[in-house]
């Protein structure tokens, strides 16, 4: 199995397996300006959002964060800061935050600047001069272990824990051996199966992090008087054939391979090194692979029984399915098929070969079915109020 992919070397050492130029509006009210730039530059990216303005303490760290992440991320060879002027989140402080990685980051200021249409034309101009800046960034060749890699469920019927999470278990168990990094995401979804995740921490201290997480959100849950029951599993997962959260979580958390659990992370905290690492997140599919992106993991590899677009401005998702009906009918969304495990003509262990050939493939700079398409989405999910 070849071992080496392709990377942009950032100035803090990072590879990059993408070279985009990220335009970040700190606030929604910087959305549409955001967006103008992007279009009047179509090779850079954009990413609007929600949030930025009437939020405190946990919510308004909690979108920092992620767009600080983002900005960092080594996909990323250079960023634009589109702020309104009177929002919570403080550009100044993304700024040079994101600069620490040693890219290229500039800042427009809607309110200083006079306004959307003169926002919109120095904006682009100072997209323009960016891309060629890191057009001139060499790609290289990188060994495989440099790689982080998300592994992420959604959509699940089940073929998912039959089939699809098995198989990308096998992936990543193959590339932790490389030396690779493995990133399991989705809290609300090892619940049931927890202890088995923990069994796997290499320290009592990680295995009562894990454990905490999921303490916290089942205090959440009951804190609001809802049931969880009816939204996880949620209609689809139920109507695939999942009858329990207990059933989909054993399915979930096969995914990962059988690697010790190194440690257990914070939403959207830097990855600090190789091997396998649980990030406390929610299930929601745009809200976990944004979190996962924010972290540093270079691509993600999604499975689903049901079928989903979803996609990132930064980061390819890779789709795979070990539902024949699913591929079939979704085949522009669907970049693996691992059914013929489900009919007996392959195994779990070939399957999931195929799956590391598609990521190793997808690090030299082949589109996944996500990109081609455009899917660009991105979340940032909330804890609190509004103000």
């Amino acid at each position: 199995m070849m071992n080496m992919i392709k990377g942009y070397r950032r100035p803090n050492g990072k590879i990059g397996i993408r070279n985009h130029l990220l335009i970040i509006p700190t606030v929604i009210c910087a959305n549409h300006v955001a967006n103008r730039i992007q279009q009047a530059v179509p090779a850079s990216v954009a990413i609007p959002h929600q949030h930025g303005c009437s939020q405190i303490g946990d919510d308004k760290d909690r979108t920092h964060n992620l767009l600080a992440g983002m900005g960092k991320n080594p996909n990323v060879g250079a960023v634009l800061l589109v702020s309104l002027g009177c929002e919570v989140i403080d550009a100044k402080i993304l700024k040079k935050e994101i600069e620490e990685t040693g890219k290229p980051v500039e800042w427009i200021d809607i309110q200083d600047v006079g306004g959307s249409i003169k926002a919109i034309q120095k904006g682009s101009e100072i997209v323009h001069s960016l891309f060629r800046e890191i057009e001139k960034i060499p790609l290289e060749d990188v060994p495989l272990s440099e790689l982080i890699l998300g592994v992420k469920c959604g959509g699940s019927d089940a073929t998912s824990g039959l089939c699809s999470n098995p198989a990308l278990g096998k992936t990543a168990d193959q590339l932790l051996k490389q030396g690779g990094t493995i990133v399991m995401g989705e809290t609300t979804e090892i619940i049931g199966a927890e202890h088995l995740v923990a069994q796997k921490a290499v320290s009592e201290e990680v295995a009562n992090k894990l454990y905490a997480y999921v303490e916290n959100f089942e205090k959440e849950v009951e804190r609001i008087g809802a049931d969880m029951r009816g939204g996880n599993p949620s209609p689809g997962n139920i109507e695939g054939g999942l009858s329990t959260i207990e059933e989909k979580s054993l399915g979930c958390i096969s995914k990962a391979g059988t690697a010790p659990l190194k440690d257990v992370l914070a939403f959207a905290e830097e990855i600090p090194g190789s091997g396998y690492y649980f990030m406390d997140s929610p299930g929601n599919d745009i809200e976990c692979v944004s979190g996962m992106a924010a972290a540093g993991v270079h691509m993600v590899c999604f499975t689903t029984g049901r079928g989903t677009p979803t996609g990132n401005p930064i980061i390819p998702v890779i789709k795979i399915t070990g539902n024949e009906i699913t591929a079939a009918k979704m085949a522009d969304n669907i970049d693996v098929d691992t059914s013929l495990v489900m009919k007996g003509k392959e195994t779990t262990e070939e399957a999931g070969n195929r799956i590391l050939e598609t990521v190793i493939k997808t690090a030299q700079g082949e589109l996944t079915k996500a990109e081609i398409l455009g899917h660009q989405e991105f979340s940032i999910s909330r804890i609190s109020i509004s103000l």
